[in-house]
């Protein structure tokens, strides 16, 4: 294993595989593994819990759920998260990293897209999405939808997760901007929609959970509590040796969060991929204030960071959903009409 400091790539991701760093009960399905991160499958198990927590150093996550949890819930059949609830759920790996190596979680694109707090919790780590170096343990996921409920069932992959080696400097930060111009220029998330299953692609009628948005004079108000769908008006490009992650909260733009998944894997919207003329989607919730927003303002920003080796496979090479991405809602629902 290498000791550059680093994002590990999909080939060395694999390696732990081999040897038991990463390891689960059953098989890992062949497209698991991406180009600098894996994804990470739901367990048999959930509890729905009354509250957020994080465990004190040296505490397990187990002991803590049974202090907070209401009912267990059994995934093995799939199960409704309704919104506005707070779920803690087993993650089928289990890790047992070496020396040196460190993780890192969030949540994948899809998921982000419909509007769901997910965050990694591990044992003795005070820290929500933070694996320490040399962890062996157990994996968990806080789950919280915040406008659609969901239904889920054990091997649904919610989040995904970075490895990396010592501590990567930042390459390069760059400022990303808002798309606001004519015609469909977003979405708001509809308050009272059905249930999104997280398993099934294409199969939902975007209108019955979203409504789109038009700016006026290259403006739109972001009214407080809600969910917005929105694109950068940059293409984003990710060198085939790095990967990167959207800053999702800097008060210094503005009082909105602007991104949940925020990772974006080596060859996002690079020619050798395929991918020309990709555009970063925005995941936008106000908070207290309504804001708003012009054309073209600086909204987030991405940090990019070096791979120890470039990946033996970039970001959309076997297809994707989002390769060569405008605006777009997530992958459970079908083309707007």
């Amino acid at each position: 294993m290498t000791v550059e400091p680093g994002i590990l790539p999909c080939q060395s991701i694999e390696q732990l595989i081999d040897m038991g760093a990463i390891a689960a009960p059953e098989a890992f399905a062949a497209d698991q593994t991406q180009p600098a991160s894996l994804d990470l499958r739901l367990g048999a198990r959930a509890w729905r819990v009354r509250a957020s927590f994080l465990p004190r150093p040296g505490r397990r996550v187990a002991d803590r759920i049974a202090d907070v949890a209401m009912h267990e819930v059994d995934l093995t059949r799939g199960a409704v998260l309704e919104r506005g609830c707070v779920y803690i759920a087993e993650v089928v790996e289990r890790l047992a990293l070496p020396e040196g190596v460190c993780a890192r979680a969030n949540p994948k694109s899809s998921t982000g897209r419909v509007d769901i707090f997910v965050r990694l919790l591990t044992d003795g780590q005070p820290a929500f999405d933070d694996v320490a170096p040399g962890y062996t343990g157990p994996l968990y996921l806080e789950i919280a939808p915040q406008t659609f409920s969901i239904l889920v069932r054990r091997g649904t992959r919610l989040n995904q997760l970075r490895l990396k080696t010592g501590s990567p400097r930042a390459l390069a930060v760059r400022s990303v901007g808002v798309e606001l111009g004519e015609g469909i220029c977003g979405f708001r998330a509809r308050r009272h929609a059905g249930v999104v299953d997280m398993d099934l692609e294409g199969a939902h009628d975007p209108r019955d959970f979203f409504e789109e948005l038009h700016a006026r004079r290259g403006e739109l108000l972001l009214d407080p509590g809600e969910f917005y769908i929105l694109a950068s008006k940059q293409a984003v490009e990710i060198p085939v040796d790095q990967a990167a992650e959207m800053t999702p909260i800097d008060p210094a733009v503005g009082e909105f969060r602007v991104h949940y998944a925020g990772f974006f894997d080596p060859g996002f919207g690079t020619p050798e991929a395929g991918g020309e003329g990709s555009r970063g989607v925005l995941e936008v919730r106000s908070r207290e204030t309504p804001f708003l927003l012009e054309d073209g303002q600086t909204v987030a920003r991405l940090v990019f960071e070096p791979l120890t080796a470039q990946p033996s496979r970039l970001y959309g090479a076997n297809g994707s959903h989002y390769q060569r991405q405008g605006l777009r809602l997530s992958k459970h629902f079908a083309q707007w009409r």
